[in-house]
């Protein structure tokens, strides 16, 4: 079994199954940019290995694949948008398009979102705004499977939050984190790999410690980042709360455990307090606070001193956020995209079912 593909081969597998499932050529050119870059990045969690459940989805009449996106209420600097059910892969970078125009207008613009899906990875919506020399704010809430710190209810997602911020010569600082100790995605690699999850990442469904990368599945709950009181979890809880507000509070979608589950075989909740999943989308022109190569200079000289900073041993090295992402992509784009035999099985099911051909 071929395990290992070129990015061009999987962007036109991708694409053509936006377009089976009904999907504009433009919107599966975005939805199929935003997997592969994810894929290219090293987050593997979020990227073709996702397909198959927006498919199902799809299947499912969840998913929108010809969404009417629109503005349902505006100032000069906020939005909330409408998703119409479609693709967050689409929704997400509509809504920061419109960030972006009223950041050059008025400085900054903030955008909150309802009625969409799973939008994958989050930095991949903060780099549009760098592009147009702002910094980008990206999170969304998510599926419940997070407990808060002291208790045994899933309440939360993994509720991600990015942020990427312009310079001049070095690559762009971008923060891309889940508000769990580890992504629900980083316990479905370990799944197909076989092996434990480390402790702190999940609990059993009466609270106890657990390294079973399958305890979600069993009524366990992922844990906030931090793990237990002790590190912290009381910081993730509050950081993934915040997402779950602006994201969903904010813009009418669902929130907490009304929000509707990835996976299409878990029923909606019947007691719905908004429309779909949540986004919140934001970009800030840098030369609204100081002149833009000013700013792009002292970025510069922010990141190379934190570069140089003294290692704990020579093995290592200070890493600036985004680095292991850039470098990754610089490998995959030469070497190839490996992919888990189970990924590719699941790929291989796409391709009988909607019949387009892998690689």
């Amino acid at each position: 079994m071929k395990t290992t593909f070129k990015d061009s081969e999987l962007r036109e597998f991708t694409r053509n199954t936006f377009l089976a499932m009904g999907c504009s050529p433009s919107h599966a050119d975005l939805a199929t940019d935003v997997l592969i870059s994810a894929d290219l990045r090293g987050i593997d969690s979020h990227g073709v290995a996702r397909l198959s459940g927006y498919v199902r989805l799809w299947e499912a009449g969840r998913i929108n694949p010809a969404p009417d996106i629109k503005i349902v209420h505006e100032t000069l600097s906020t939005a909330v948008v409408d998703g119409d059910a479609g693709l967050g892969l689409v929704v997400a970078p509509r809504a920061m398009e419109i960030a972006i125009e009223k950041a050059k207008k008025v400085g900054s613009g903030w955008v909150s979102v309802k009625n969409s899906n799973h939008f994958g990875i989050a930095g991949y919506h903060t780099l549009m705004a760098v592009e147009q020399e702002m910094v980008g704010i990206a999170m969304t809430n998510a599926s419940p499977l997070v407990a808060p710190t002291f208790a045994t209810e899933r309440m939360l997602g993994t509720n991600p939050i990015a942020v990427a911020i312009p310079t001049h010569d070095q690559p762009p600082f971008v923060a891309d984190l889940a508000t769990t100790t580890a992504a629900n995605g980083k316990l479905e690699i370990l799944q197909r790999t076989g092996a434990e999850a480390p402790e702190g990442w999940v609990q059993t469904q009466e609270g106890n410690k657990s390294v079973d990368p399958n305890e979600l599945k069993k009524g366990g709950a992922l844990l906030p980042l931090g793990g237990d009181r002790t590190h912290g979890s009381h910081k993730g809880y509050a950081l993934g709360s915040i997402v779950d507000i602006f994201s969903a509070v904010f813009s009418g979608a669902n929130y907490g455990p009304w929000a509707p589950p990835f996976v299409s075989f878990l029923p909606l909740p019947e007691d719905p307090v908004g429309e779909g999943l949540g986004h919140f989308l934001g970009a800030m022109r840098i030369d609204a606070f100081r002149p833009a190569d000013e700013f792009k200079n002292h970025m510069d000289n922010w990141i190379a001193r934190f570069r140089s900073t003294a290692p704990i041993d020579e093995q290592q090295r200070v890493l600036i956020p985004g680095d292991p992402e850039r470098e990754m992509e610089a490998v995959r784009r030469k070497s190839g995209i490996p992919l888990n035999t189970n990924v590719v099985s699941d790929l291989m099911e796409i391709e009988k079912k909607l019949g387009v051909k892998l690689g």
